[in-house]
Order: C-alpha cells, then sequence, then structure tokens
C-alpha cells in the first residue's frame, strides 16, 4: 500500500495566486477555459526559460547544449526551446521533420536510433544531418545511399560502452544493448566507414538516463571522454563531435534530492581542457531532455465524480492512465510511487482526506494517485499532476479505450 504523498519541491517552482496554481501567469481555471477542455498539458515557457539559463550559468561555455527532443516532441515546445539551445536530437524520421519544421539547421541535428529504415536514412543524408550510426547494417546502407545521392553522409558512431551509468533509471550502456555498436567492435567499424565515403564526424554515447547522483554522471562522463580518446587515437585530428550524452534526472517521490550541478560543470571544465590537447578540433555536447523540459510541465484532469466504496475516497477524473502513463506507475516504475498531485484550484487548503485519484478507463491500472492526501475532493475541481513535462502525452497509450486524447498548450 502506497504511502500519502507529503508536498514536494516541485510545488514551489509554480506560482500560487488567490488559492489557484499559476501557469505561464494564467490562473488555473482561467487557463482551462482558454484551452477549451480537459484533461490537458500546460507547459510553462517561463519555467523552460529559467532552467536552460541555470544550465547556461552552470556549464562551461564551450560545451554544446543539445535538446533530446524525444523527451517532449510538441511542435511549439521543440521550436521554443531550439532558440536557446544548440542543437536538437532526434530519434525519428518524424522527429526529423519537426526539428526542421522549426527551424533548426541541419548542421546542428543529430539523429539516434537502433532501428532506422532506410527511408529515414536516406531522409537523414538528404537533409545533411549528422547520423549516429548504431550498426554495420546502417554502415553499408549509408555508404549506398550516399552514392546514389552524390553525398558524403555525415556521421558520428553511437558507442555502445563497457560501462553503465550507475544509479540511473534506465541504463543505455554498458553489457549487451540494442544502442549503439559494442566499444569493441569500432575498431573494425572505422576500417569499414574508410572506404565508404563517409564525412565522419565524431562519436556518441549515452550511458543512461534519469540520474540524481552527480558523481555518477562525472563518471560515466570521464569514462565516456576516455574510451572516446582511446577510439580516435588514429583520428583525433578528424574528431569535431563528442556526445557525452546526459542523463541529468528530476525529482518524482519524496526524498529524493534536486541534481547538484556544481560538480558535473567542475568535471566538465576538465574534460573541455583535456579535449584541447586529445581532441583539438573537437567540441563537447550534452544531451538533455527530461532536465529541460520535465518540471515544466503539468497534466490537469477534472474530477467527474467522488465516490466512497467501503470507507475510501475515489476521485473519479477525466483522465488517466492513457494520456499518462508514467504518472500511473507503468512506464518502468517497479515499486508503484506517486507523483506530485494537488487540486490546483484549491491549493491554500489543508489536505484533509486521503483519497485515490483514478481515471475513465475500464482497468484497476488507471491509478494517478493512490491513497494521497488532498483537499476533500468534489465534481469540477482541477487535479494537477506536476513533473509532466517529459514522458508524458507521447510516452502515453492515447487511443487506449478511445477516449479523447489530451489537448498540450505552451504558455
Amino acid at each position: 500500500m502506497s504511502k500519502p504523498t507529503p508536498p514536494h519541491a516541485s510545488l514551489d517552482r509554480f506560482e500560487v495566486r488567490d488559492g489557484c496554481l499559476v501557469v505561464g501567469g494564467i490562473a488555473l481555471p482561467q487557463l482551462a477555459t482558454v484551452i477549451g477542455r480537459t484533461p490537458f498539458y500546460a507547459y510553462d515557457r517561463a519555467l523552460i526559460d529559467r532552467r536552460i539559463d541555470e544550465l547556461r550559468r552552470a556549464l562551461p561555455q564551450e560545451v554544446a547544449l543539445h535538446y533530446a527532443m524525444k523527451a517532449n516532441p510538441m511542435p511549439a515546445v521543440v521550436a521554443h526551446v531550439a532558440r536557446k539551445v544548440d542543437g536538437i536530437d532526434v530519434a525519428s524520421g518524424g522527429e526529423l521533420r519537426v526539428a526542421l519544421d522549426a527551424g533548426v539547421s541541419a548542421q546542428d541535428i543529430s539523429f539516434a536510433g537502433p532501428a532506422k529504415s532506410h527511408a529515414e536514412l536516406m531522409q537523414a543524408v538528404a537533409a545533411q544531418v549528422l547520423i549516429n550510426v548504431e550498426s554495420f547494417r546502417e554502415v553499408d546502407a549509408l555508404a549506398a545511399i550516399g552514392r546514389s545521392l552524390a553525398m558524403h553522409p555525415r556521421v558520428a558512431i553511437r558507442i555502445n560502452p563497457d560501462f553503465e551509468l550507475k544509479s540511473s533509471g534506465m541504463k543505455m550502456g554498458g553489457g549487451p544493448k540494442q544502442f549503439g555498436v559494442d566499444a569493441e567492435e569500432v575498431p573494425a567499424l572505422l576500417e569499414r566507414m574508410r572506404a565508404g565515403g563517409f564525412a565522419f564526424e565524431g562519436f556518441h554515447l549515452y550511458a543512461g538516463s534519469q540520474n540524481l547522483h552527480a558523481e555518477s554522471i562525472c563518471e560515466a562522463q570521464r569514462k565516456s571522454f576516455e574510451l572516446a580518446t582511446r577510439l580516435a587515437a588514429s583520428d583525433c585530428d578528424t574528431i569535431r563531435h563528442l556526445n557525452l550524452g546526459g542523463g541529468f534526472g528530476i525529482p518524482y517521490f519524496p526524498g529524493e534530492v534536486p541534481l547538484d550541478l556544481a560538480p558535473i560543470a567542475a568535471n566538465l571544465h576538465d574534460l573541455v581542457a583535456r579535449a584541447a590537447v586529445a581532441m583539438p578540433r573537437a567540441r563537447l555536447v550534452i544531451e538533455l531532455g527530461r532536465y529541460i523540459v520535465g518540471e515544466a510541465g503539468i497534466y490537469v484532469c477534472r474530477i467527474v465524480d467522488r465516490k466512497l466504496s467501503r470507507g475510501h475516497v475515489f476521485l473519479v477524473t477525466d483522465g488517466g492512465l492513457h494520456h499518462h502513463l508514467a504518472a500511473s506507475g507503468n512506464f518502468g516504475q517497479v515499486i508503484r510511487r506517486n507523483y506530485p498531485i494537488a487540486i490546483g484550484n484549491r491549493m491554500n487548503e489543508a489536505a484533509v482526506e486521503e483519497s485515490s485519484v483514478v481515471g475513465p478507463l475500464c482497468t484497476p491500472l488507471d491509478l494517478l494517485g493512490d491513497r494521497v492526501r488532498l483537499p476533500a475532493g468534489r465534481p469540477g475541481d482541477l487535479v494537477v499532476v506536476f513533473q509532466s513535462g517529459a514522458y508524458g502525452a507521447s510516452a502515453s497509450p492515447q487511443r487506449f479505450l478511445s477516449h479523447p486524447p489530451p489537448t498540450e498548450a505552451l504558455v
């Protein structure tokens, strides 16, 4: 049984005015009226800007900051973020089109993914974006595409390192993985690429995600840099791009502490100095998604019914796991825990009862908040799920049971 959820630090990022949560300068009830329906996601552009500004102040100016678009591919969000970062990392042909539509220069787009189709590879070569090669098959396909288009594909090698990002929510490197080329196979891949007519630019490593431990991130960055340096020993003057990945996490649950950027910044300053000697033409890249947009977004649904079942209160809403799979606990959680949750039009009222916030779906998995302490919710009230700016709408089974999709708004 889950414990009641105490107040969460993420609530402090948003203003409260006259008892109502304020998003993008607009009180939540008014925002719901402007959007026209619930449920919806709302992303606060000022909070996104604040987070990017925090990163800019902390990180060395020599390090390029990229946005990992898979975290939130909403076109308006991508267009807004693109103006404030140095590049966009995409993971499909569809995302590539969104990035190009947002006005991002092809020079500043990189494309990763373990199963790029022939059509996607053609699209990427024609657009002249940087392709993170993840297999020998891709090298052979890209060589043929380059010849057919009379172009030199821009490529980097995504490396599956021989280490993991400790304490990460999802481990995406180390051991057997579907991502990238095993480090020990990279020399053979480089040899094959030399005859393929490629514009080789460097390496991409992404060891893991959602990490709140600065020392683990620093260790992974150092190991990634050292591995890339060894592999580039004979090509150090040609390396122009070294993507060290990201992994910066945000706190979701009670007891989690926000990530300390200071040691990461110090570590990157050291790596920049080392790169100036080992790879004099290379620019280091940090690739972040969740960390940029996650805390700037909320999911809002409306209470439709209040039910008392054998002494327990259920607040039945018009939203649920089909819109926000992660908050329901079905997107990687082993033991279900509540995202921070509140009644957004009654923020100043005391939490007087324990209730469960559920959705309209015919499954007990449709649970947004399990036994959370809230004000006594009533039909018409607006339930807010915080930490919802990343892996929300696009990571959820929106067609499940054929309910309408949520609206998304950048405010």
